[in-house]
This record gives C-alpha cells, structure tokens and sequence, in this order.
C-alpha cells in the first residue's frame, strides 16, 4: 500500500479506502504522484470533492497552489499577509497562484490576488505558456476574465498552439467577452498554429454569426 493506491483511490474517488490509507500513513500525502504534483493537486484536477476533504483532514502543511486549487481563501489570506511574495511563485508544474486560481475558477481567491497586486501577465513556465486569461476563458468564466482584463491583462498573448484569449472566447461563442476583447485591442488576424483564425474556430463550433464577425475584411 503505498502512492500507488492512493492515486488510484484519488483517480476512482475511492474516499473510504483513501481515509483508511491515511489513517496508517498520512506521510504518503507529501510524496508526489505520478503527475509530478501533491495528491491534493491531483484530487482538485479530477474535480472530487469528498477525496479533497479526506486529504484535507490528514494534511499539515499546505503550499499557496494547493490552497487556491481547493479554493481555500483564508488560507491563501493568511499566507499572503505572512509572505506576500509568494504571490508570483511558481508550483512544482509551473503556475504562479493566479494561474492555478483561474484555472479552477475560484472567483474570490482570483479578487484577492489581484488586490494583492499579483501580475496577470505571467504565463505558465511549463512549456506551454498558459496565461491566466487562457485559463479564464477556456473554462468561459466571464467573471474572472474581466477581473484580469481590468488589471491589464494583455489581450494578444499566445498560448501553445499559438491560441489567443480571442480564439478561445470565439470558440465558446462569448459575444460579451469577445466584444471586450476587441475593444481592448485583441487581434483578429492573429492565427493558430494549424493556420485557424478566431473566425474560423467560431464557425467551426456553429457561431456562425460570431464568425462573421471575426472575418477579416
């Protein structure tokens, strides 16, 4: 019994056997997963939250990623108020705070952290270059993407694959993000990798208004 178990009881939600596990040894919650991330991180990626309860209940210690992952506010308030440089640190797979809070939707760490100044401009260091507003708007969380944009999130910046906040809000048919987009300056004729305009990618998901739109004249 070891980490081995207590991924797969965090893969298949497993939480009685998992409280069992821990129960015997709670150590294992500092080794990391085959994911190269903590076991709580794992858990808030498979979205289950009954496992994250039971880890949280046999965890001692907890990093600012982890806290934002599971939407943990006082903690991350504390933590900040204690250190507050940690506010652009980045977790072992490469997201500063603000990354993972986008990414998990949680609204009021993502409010706390801008009022702590954290910069919305710093992509993931990962190789993927995932910036907080990519995470925002493929999830199509409206509320968090217009919190980064007014903190000067830059519209223009590319993800891997050369994807843009644009195509991802063209994608999701978000007029009312896409409008904002524009006026902030986004660039219609900036193209993906495989050549695909936000236009296209409107077109392709069935907004074909949307993609009228988007055409370059």
């Amino acid at each position: 019994m070891g980490i081995t178990n207590l991924e797969q009881y965090i893969e298949t939600g497993n939480h009685l056997d998992l409280e069992h596990l821990l129960r015997s040894d709670a150590s294992l919650l500092k080794q990391k997963t085959s994911h190269d991330i903590s076991p709580l991180l794992l858990a808030c990626y498979y979205n289950k939250p009954q496992i994250i309860q039971v880890i949280l209940k046999y965890t001692n210690s907890i990093t600012i990623h982890e806290a934002c992952a599971a939407g943990l506010l006082q903690h991350v308030q504390m933590m900040l108020e204690h250190k507050n440089d940690i506010i652009e640190e980045f977790s072992t797979h490469g997201f500063t705070p603000l990354g993972i809070a986008s990414h998990f939707n949680k609204e009021d760490i993502v409010r706390l952290l801008l009022a702590h100044k954290a910069d919305p401009n710093i992509p993931s260091q990962n190789g993927y270059q995932v910036y907080p507003l990519h995470a925002a708007l493929s999830n199509n969380n409206s509320n968090i993407s217009k919190m980064l944009i007014e903190a000067g999130a830059e519209v223009n910046i590319r993800q891997h694959g050369g994807f843009t906040p644009l195509h991802f809000a063209a994608q999701h048919g978000n007029i009312d993000l896409i409008i904002i987009l524009l006026e902030e300056g986004a660039d219609i004729s900036i193209l993906t990798d495989t050549g695909e305009s936000a236009s296209d990618l409107a077109d392709k998901k069935g907004f074909r208004e949307i993609a009228e739109i988007l055409q370059l004249n």
